[in-house]
């Protein structure tokens, strides 16, 4: 089979011809039919943040079909459409068992990202339990965004805990922040799209949000925005995480707001804490999403509540083409098929 393989740091990846895998007790081969790439594979190449054992395939955003699976799988079957759960879990710790997947003590890999070969390939053999059915309403690249994009835009809302009425600032309009934006608008959410390329502000408005600011002049020197309709928001969603997007974030709040920080960067953010305690304003992290966050973006989608995100689609052979126009940045989001 194909495969786009990771072989240094920095690298381009290099397109080579290996083996099948074949599935092993409990486990299913999949035929990958779409592929996200984001930000984490951009770090992934860089060395920041997971750093896999080389030569490593990537790719954590997944959606494809079942072509086998192992005699004692009874939950899936040959044909059947499917996503991939990134997060490979034990199942057993406290986290697993009050659905905090994603902070899994006993992690045993994240596909595509650490230990676990990814969807950067014609196939990809892994645990059934990882999979879940890909409602047939919902496209295969549409389905692959949900594996990251979409559950990671639903637990930050979630988080965020907003109620209708409220305003928001959105930091970041890719993908992650696309997803949001949509959430938010839907739940009668007035929001502020913020991004530092201020060619997105059609984009932002088209996933619902009330007003656009250029990055640049809402993170001048850590200060307040110089708008006075960013001033004072309820709550704050961070999906950069550079420290002048979290100043400029944090500095907006009202007293007793949230801002939730998805993004993450080398960078730290200086917190005033006389700013924080007399203020009672809150700043909180969110990994990810969990199983049931992948399972009820899935049905949002195939019930017409979120519209698609993707802008364009690559062949699997074009990957590196695709991370370097992902890394000059786009709008909207980037997907790889491997039909």
């Amino acid at each position: 089979m194909k495969a786009a393989v990771l072989h240094k740091i920095g690298e381009r990846l290099t397109i080579e011809e290996i083996s099948r895998p074949q599935p092993g007790v409990g486990e299913a081969l999949v035929k990958v039919r779409a592929c996200g790439i984001d930000g984490t594979d951009l770090k992934l190449l860089d060395g920041f943040g997971y750093v896999p054992e080389l030569p490593f395939i990537m790719g954590h955003e997944v959606s494809g079909e079942v072509v086998e699976v192992s005699a004692d799988v009874c939950d899936f079957a040959p044909g059947d459409r499917v996503v991939i759960y990134n997060f490979v879990t034990c199942g057993a710790c406290v986290y697993c068992r009050t659905f905090r997947d994603q902070l899994c003590i006993n992690m045993r890999g994240i596909v595509g990202v650490l230990d676990v070969p990814g969807g950067f390939a014609e196939y990809i053999c892994l645990p059934a339990s990882q999979l879940i059915l890909l409602p047939e309403e919902v496209s295969w690249a549409d389905g692959a965004t949900c594996c990251d994009a979409g559950m990671t835009a639903l637990h930050a809302v979630e988080r965020a805990d907003v109620e209708m009425g409220e305003t928001v600032m959105v930091i970041g309009i890719g993908g992650v922040g696309s997803i949001v934006t949509q959430l938010l608008a839907a739940s009668g959410v007035e929001v502020i799209a913020v991004d530092i390329d201020a060619a997105k502000e059609e984009w932002a408005r088209e996933q619902g949000a009330s007003a656009f600011m250029p990055a640049g002049s809402a993170a001048r020197g850590g200060q307040r925005p110089d708008v006075s309709a960013l001033i004072d928001v309820d709550r704050v969603i961070d999906i950069v995480g550079l420290e002048k997007s979290m100043a400029a974030g944090f500095n907006s709040l009202r007293r007793g707001g949230r801002m939730v920080v998805v993004g993450y960067t080398p960078e730290l953010f200086p917190l005033s804490g006389k700013e924080l305690a007399q203020n009672e304003k809150e700043v909180i992290g969110t990994r990810a999403g969990r199983r049931n966050d992948l399972r009820r973006c899935l049905e949002l989608y195939a019930a017409g509540k979120l519209r698609s995100i993707v802008r364009r689609q690559y062949v699997l052979e074009q990957v590196n083409e695709a991370l370097a126009e992902l890394r000059a940045g786009v709008t909207g989001r980037i997907v790889l098929t491997c039909d």
